[in-house]
Parts: C-alpha cells; structure tokens; sequence
C-alpha cells in the first residue's frame, strides 16, 4: 500500500526567478544609493560611503532572511499568528514609551535598538499578510457572510492602521489597507461588499484629509505644486527637475545635479528620480520591468499554490511590493500627492530593505510547492 505523500516529498526548487530579481534590484539599489549620496553624506558625515556600508549591511541582512524564510515551510506560520499578531501590536506601541521610540524630523516611528533602528510598520506589514491570508483560508470561512469573514481582518488592519497613522505615517497605512483589500478581493468577497467597502472609505479618507493641514497642503501642492516652490511643492518640483533633463540615456552615472542638495535624501524616497536623471528613461524603465517580473512570477506563484492560505499568502506578498512600488514612482513622477513611502529593495532604509526581502522568501517558499 503506498503511503501518502508527505511534506518532503512535495517540496521542490523555489522560483529562482524571484531570487534573482530581487538580488538585481538590491545591487542595483546599492550604486544608486551610494551615487546618490555619496557627496552630501562625505560633506555632512566625512565619510562618502555612510549610506553605502550601512546599505550593504542592511542588503546582507536582508539575504540571510530572504534564505531563511524562503526554506521555513510557509504552512508554519499559520501556527504563529497569534503570536506575530501580539508582536506586531507590541512594537507599534513600544514607539511610544521614552528611551525606546525614536523621533526623526517630527515624526515617531522607529524603536532604537543599540545602534540601529527598527521600524515597526514594515513589519505590521508582513503580519497583516499572513493574518488576513490564514484567517480567510479557514474551510468554515463564507465570503459572503460580511461579519464572519472579511470584517475579522479589516477590524485588526483598521487598529493597525490607526497606530501607524498616528506616528504619523499615511503613506505606509494606506499601502498595508490595499493589499489587506486585495487579498480579501482574492479570497472571493462579492462585489456588491467591495463596492459598499470602496463607498464607506471615501468620507473617511476625505476626514483624514481635512483634519492635518499639513496633508491638504500636500493635496493641493500635488494639484499645482507651482503654487508654493519653496515648501509644499518643493519636492515634486525638484523631482520633475531631475527626471526631465535624464532624457533617454540619462545624464551619466553619478552626475546628478539634483542631489547635489537640491532634491532632499535623494537615497530614500526619491531616489527613482535620480536614477531616471542619470540612467534616462531605459535606466527607469529597466527598474519598473523588474518590478514587473516579480509581479509575474508572484502572480503565477498564487495561481499555482497547492492550498487557499498559499494563495492568498502568495497574492498578498506580491501586492505589498507592487503596491509600494506604484506608490513610491507616482510620488516622484507628481501622479499622486506626496507620500513617505520606500521603493522596495533600492532606497536606503534597514527596515524596508530587510522585511520585503524576507517576504520575498515566503512567497519563493510558496513557490516550491505549486502544482
């Protein structure tokens, strides 16, 4: 009598496709990080390779835990959520606590741990995924019924994010409220549901934007940011100012003008902008190709996973990076208002680079057991 297959036996090579889009981005990441930064960082810190070294560190990190997930059996994590949920809860309030959240430039979001720092929010967004894919592949789970399905997940996204609005940090708040959404569009929600949940949002994304005036100034700088050159429209102006000389070949690596303490850390958010003034618009294209292939291969990977909580799990990673991704070049390109949101692998950031590489891992984890 032959025995049933067992997890092993299932198990096969990940998608190395994956792998290796993301190591391309992440070296790529590393010289336009150091070529956007190595002249202001050698004037304000004496050291050119500030950014470079603590880059690379963060990218080595990331790789280690981009191994390890990719090779911890994804079913597993199922079995942690609570667990991951409580965590996640925890870190977000740490940020309050004195000596152990850090304020930067008015803004309290990272927990200084030593010499480094963590931000919390990059890892709710990892929980987010897990939990709202383990809990809507529940077999007693029915999408249509509203209260016992989608309203479990969309109550602790809406704690979530409240926390992360708070710190305040919109932009990432709203990253992780779209991909909760489309996974539970993924689970199956009608869209009779969908559309009663598109219309319940608008007037409090409206309230969000009317109670900070910071952020109406955003939305009207976004609409005209001529209006105001020197504050509000500062940023997507001097974004414009790098993208527009870049034309098809660029200006050469490493010649940027902008950078030159015109555009603000052009290594974080901004730095597509730098990247389409010195590499032209096929330096800025190959960056959103790549950005493309992992959609692909994330998409076909849910498509192919052996159970609903794969799937889902697989739908939810893929977005969080596609998701952020959109966001970070409709910011620099002026499609959207200003948001302080990572393009994943290449601006400078610890937290950001390290997480998206260890979801990278689950989702090749996924990859290794698709039909």
């Amino acid at each position: 009598m032959k025995r049933a297959p067992t997890e092993s036996d299932l198990r096969k090579q990940p998608d190395f496709t994956i792998f290796f889009t993301v190591l391309i981005l992440a070296g790529f990441g590393l010289v336009m990080v150091f070529s956007a930064s190595f002249i202001t960082s050698l004037e304000s810190r004496g050291d050119a390779y500030f950014f470079l070294r603590r880059q690379a560190f963060w990218v080595i990190l990331g790789l280690m835990g981009m191994i390890a997930t990719a090779n911890f059996s994804y079913w597993k994590w199922r079995k942690v959520v609570s667990i991951l949920l409580l965590f996640n809860f925890l870190l977000l309030l740490a940020i309050y606590i004195p000596g152990v959240g850090l304020e930067i430039n008015e803004a309290r979001r990272w927990i200084a741990l030593g010499g480094f720092t963590l931000q919390p929010a990059e890892f709710s967004k990892i929980v987010m995924i897990i939990f709202t894919a383990a809990f809507l592949s529940k077999k007693n789970i029915k999408m249509e019924n509203f209260w016992n399905s989608s309203f479990i997940p969309l109550a602790f996204m809406g704690a979530t994010f409240l926390l992360i609005l708070d710190q305040p940090d919109l932009g990432t708040g709203l990253a992780i409220a779209a991909v909760v959404g489309i996974i539970i569009f993924a689970a199956g929600l009608p869209f009779k549901q969908l559309s009663y949940l598109a219309l319940t949002g608008i007037p409090f994304f409206i309230y969000l934007a009317l109670n900070e005036p910071y952020r109406m100034r955003r939305i009207f700088s976004f609409l005209d940011p001529w209006a105001d050159p020197l504050d509000t429209g500062y940023q997507i102006i001097q974004s414009l100012y790098a993208l527009g000389p870049g034309g098809l070949f660029g200006v050469g690596l490493g010649r940027s003008r902008q950078k030159l303490y015109y555009l603000p850390e052009p290594q974080n958010d901004f730095i597509f902008a730098i990247i389409g003034e010195e590499l032209g618009f096929l330096g800025a294209l190959t960056i959103m190709l790549l950005f493309f292939i992992l959609f692909w291969r994330g998409f076909k990977t849910s498509l192919m996973a052996p159970d609903a909580f794969g799937s889902l799990l697989a739908a939810g990673v893929t977005a969080m990076i596609m998701v952020q991704a959109l966001m970070n070049i409709g910011v620099v390109t002026g499609a959207i208002p200003v948001t302080g949101i990572t393009l994943p692998f290449i601006s400078a950031g610890g937290s950001s680079i390290f997480f998206a590489m260890c979801a990278m891992g689950i989702l090749m984890n996924v990859s290794r057991y698709s039909r």
